[in-house]
């Protein structure tokens, strides 16, 4: 992976850096404050900006991310060497749309045209889910804007690339709401959600990332630890967009197990909430 070792970028930011990102809705969405009066939610919301203020002398918030040579060859996308298998939608649609994966937006390895895909992981300090155990109030609302900061790292980081790294949108302006409903050129699919619900997809990435760099470390599944952790891709295509994989059949499962190299049973679990019927 050393030809790759340039290109990539660890990135710290304070938490005052990330707090005009963070999306409360989700926020509020956790603490299941949706149809609650507006005084609660004021209270809770003063409850957390102070813990933040807490945070922003002892903690920070990490990124590291690689922009890499890239084409698609059908469902799978080519990083050099490195060969990323992705699926492709398969539920029936009434209309004429296409069944998408995510390869379908880069160029393919037949055009001769190399493209470019971003890879990335986000996380926090781990003090910021560990540091309050004594108070079972305060640790739930620490591990919550822990999971919030770094999902607003992951926003501000994007911006970012997009703005300076990558660069393909210098002169990009919008206010934290409008990242938020995604007006911006391009999309950063997580790995866990919806097109990428296979977490072990993750080992891919660390080999070309290093998540270590930022304190990630994986589980045998391909869970990140610490849990508030994101991880996933990036894409510039200007029709890039996000889109729900759905649930796939068998024969798909055995076609995605043997390009990834990796036994049907085991691939099973790893894909277990998506599968049409998983045995």
């Amino acid at each position: 992976m050393e030809v790759y070792e340039r290109m990539i970028k660890r990135l710290v930011y304070r938490v005052s850096d990330i707090r005009p990102y963070i999306n409360w809705l989700y926020f509020y969405h956790t603490w299941s404050m949706n149809g609650k009066p507006k005084e609660e939610k004021e209270k809770l919301r003063v409850e957390a900006e102070t813990m933040l203020d807490e945070f922003e002398t002892r903690y920070k918030t990490y990124a590291v991310f690689g922009i890499f040579d890239a084409n698609s060859d059908e469902d799978d996308i080519l990083i050099g060497d490195v060969r990323l298998p992705l699926l492709r939608q398969q539920r029936a649609k009434d209309n004429c749309s296409p069944h998408l994966c995510l390869s379908d937006f880069l160029r393919p390895l037949s055009s001769c045209i190399k493209d470019k895909v971003g890879a990335f992981a986000t996380t926090v300090d781990t003090g910021m889910e560990f540091d309050y155990k004594h108070d079972d109030f305060r640790q739930m609302m620490a591990k919550v804007l822990a999971e919030r900061l770094a999902e607003g790292t992951a926003e501000k980081m994007h911006e970012d690339v997009r703005r300076t790294y990558w660069g393909y949108a210098p002169d990009e302006h919008f206010t934290p709401e409008e990242l938020h409903r995604e007006m911006y050129q391009g999309i950063r699919p997580a790995i866990g959600y919806p097109s990428l619900p296979d977490t072990s997809v993750n080992f891919i990435l660390n080999e070309l990332i290093g998540m270590s760099r930022i304190g990630i470390h994986l589980t045998e599944t391909g869970m990140m630890q610490p849990h508030a952790s994101v991880s996933g891709l990036m894409f510039a295509h200007p029709r890039a967009k996000y889109f729900d994989l759905g649930k796939i059949g068998e024969d798909q499962l055995r076609d995605y197990a043997l390009r990834r190299r990796i036994p049907v049973e085991m691939m099973r679990k790893f894909l277990a909430s998506s599968l049409v019927c998983n045995r």
